[in-house]
C-alpha cells in the first residue's frame, strides 16, 4: 500500500544543514496502523508529512499503490488521506456538522449523502447527532474535539489516514477511551494508518508494526512483540523501558490464558450439592451460573462448610472481566482486588471461561519460555 525507498529529507536552516530524515525505507500494508514512534527531533512527524507531500522529499521515493507521490496531483492526494493532529485543528467559526462536511463539499457530495455521513459518524464516535452537530467546537470538551477530528478526517472515507499524536492533548483518561473507542473502529474500517506517537504504551496498544526511529533514522521496524522480546540495540531496549516484559503483558489477552470449561454450580442446586462438587474436584471456589449460564457469583468452601440452606444465600459476588481484555489489566485487578481468580463473562454477563493465575503462568511459559 505505502512502500518508502531510501527516503532522506534535509534542511537548510541559517547555512547550516540539517538531515530530519536520513535514507528510511519500509513499508506498510493495506489496513494495517502503523506507529512512527521515537524521542522529540526523531524526524517522525517529518517523515510522515512526506507521505502526502505537506513536506517535499530531497531524495529517495514515496509510493502510494505502486505511484510516486510525487508525480500525483497534491490536493487529489491529500483528498485521499484524512489527517488529524494532536491540536485537533476545528474551524472556530463553523458547527460540528459544517467541520465534518468540509471535505465532502469540496468533493461537491449532494446535501443528503453529506448529512447521512455527518450522523453515521457522529454515532460512531459515540455522539448524538441530535445533541452536537449544530454545537461549535467552544461549546464540545477536549475528548469531544478529537472525536470530530477524528470523524473530519474519516468524512470522504480515505482509504489513508495520517495521525500526528492526535490523542496526546486529552487527560489520560479520556485518552485511554479515545484509544479504544478508535481501535474499535478499525477493527470495522480496516484502513491504512500511519500514526505518529512518542509513547511506547500507546504504540504497543495501537499498532499493528511499530517504526522506531532516532536522528532521522530507522531503527527498528516490528510488530509490538518483536520490538519488546527482541530489541535491536541498547537504544531501543532503553526506550522500550526496563519493564518491557510487563509490557509484553498487554498484548496477551485474557481469552489466550482462561479456562474455557470450568466445573459450575447452577443456582436450582442444594448447597449441599456444592460443598460435594466442589470436595470432589478439590476446588476452593466455584462460579455460580443460573440455567442460561449468566454469572450470578461464586461459592467459597471455607466459607460454606458448616452452612446450609440455598445456594443464593451463601454467594459471594465475583470479580469479572472481559475476555479480550489483556493479561496485564487482569493482573492488575487480581492485586488490586486481592483475589485468586477472575470470571470471564461477555456482555450479557454471560461465563464464558475463569482466569487464575496458574493459567496466566502457563500462557507465558508458552508463549516466553517463562518469566524469570
Amino acid at each position: 500500500m505505502i512502500t518508502l525507498e531510501n527516503v532522506t529529507k534535509v534542511f537548510e536552516t541559517k547555512g547550516k544543514r540539517v538531515v530530519a530524515v536520513n535514507n528510511v525505507s519500509m513499508s506498510i500494508k493495506k489496513g494495517e496502523l502503523c506507529v512512527l514512534l521515537g524521542p522529540s527531533g526523531s524526524g517522525k512527524t517529518t517523515l510522515m508529512k512526506m507521505i502526502n507531500r505537506l513536506c517535499s522529499i530531497t531524495s529517495g521515493k514515496i509510493l502510494v499503490e505502486s505511484q510516486d507521490v510525487r508525480e500525483m496531483d497534491a490536493i487529489q492526494l491529500r483528498r485521499q488521506m484524512g489527517y488529524v493532529i494532536q491540536q485537533v485543528g476545528l474551524f472556530p467559526n463553523k458547527t460540528v456538522k459544517d467541520n465534518i462536511a468540509t471535505v465532502p463539499k469540496l468533493l461537491h457530495w449532494p446535501r443528503s449523502k453529506i448529512d447521512e455521513r455527518i450522523d453515521q459518524l457522529l454515532a460512531m464516535m459515540n455522539l448524538d447527532p441530535a445533541t452536537f452537530k449544530d454545537r461549535y467546537p467552544r461549546e464540545l470538551s477536549g475528548g469531544q474535539q478529537q472525536r470530530i477530528g477524528v470523524a473530519r478526517a474519516l468524512a470522504a472515507d480515505p482509504p489513508i489516514m495520517l495521525m500526528d499524536e492526535p490523542f496526546g492533548a486529552v487527560d489520560p483518561i479520556t485518552r485511554r477511551v479515545i484509544q479504544d473507542e478508535f481501535l474499535n473502529l478499525q477493527e470495522q474500517m480496516k484502513k491504512t494508518i500511519i500514526f505518529v506517537s512518542h509513547d511506547i504504551d500507546e504504540a504497543i496498544k495501537m499498532g499493528d508494526r511499530i517504526a522506531l526511529l532516532n536522528e532521522g533514522m530507522l531503527i527498528q521496524y516490528g510488530s509490538p512483540e518483536e520490538i519488546l522480546a527482541l530489541p535491536k540495540n541498547e537504544f531501543v531496549g532503553d526506550f522500550v523501558g526496563k519493564d518491557r516484559t510487563i509490557k509484553q503483558l498487554g498484548l496477551l489477552t485474557v481469552q489466550e490464558a482462561m479456562e474455557t470449561n470450568p466445573i459450575l454450580v447452577i443456582t436450582s442446586r442444594s448447597l449441599s450439592e456444592a460443598k460435594r462438587i466442589m470436595r470432589e474436584n478439590h476446588l476452593e471456589y466455584v462460579p455460580v451460573v443460573d440455567e442460561h449460564k449468566v454469572l450470578k457469583g461464586y461459592l467459597g468452601l471455607v466459607e460454606i462448610e458448616q452452612q446450609q440452606g440455598r445456594i443464593e444465600d451463601a454467594l459471594n459476588p465475583a470479580d469479572v472481566i472481559a475476555g479480550d481484555s489483556s493479561i496485564r489489566e487482569a493482573l492488575s485487578r487480581m492485586m488490586q482486588r486481592v483475589v485468586d481468580f477472575l470470571c470471564v463473562c461477555d456482555h450479557q454477563g454471560h461465563l464464558e471461561g475463569i482466569l487464575r493465575f496458574k493459567d496466566i503462568r502457563a500462557l507465558l511459559r508458552k508463549r516466553y519460555g517463562g518469566m524469570k
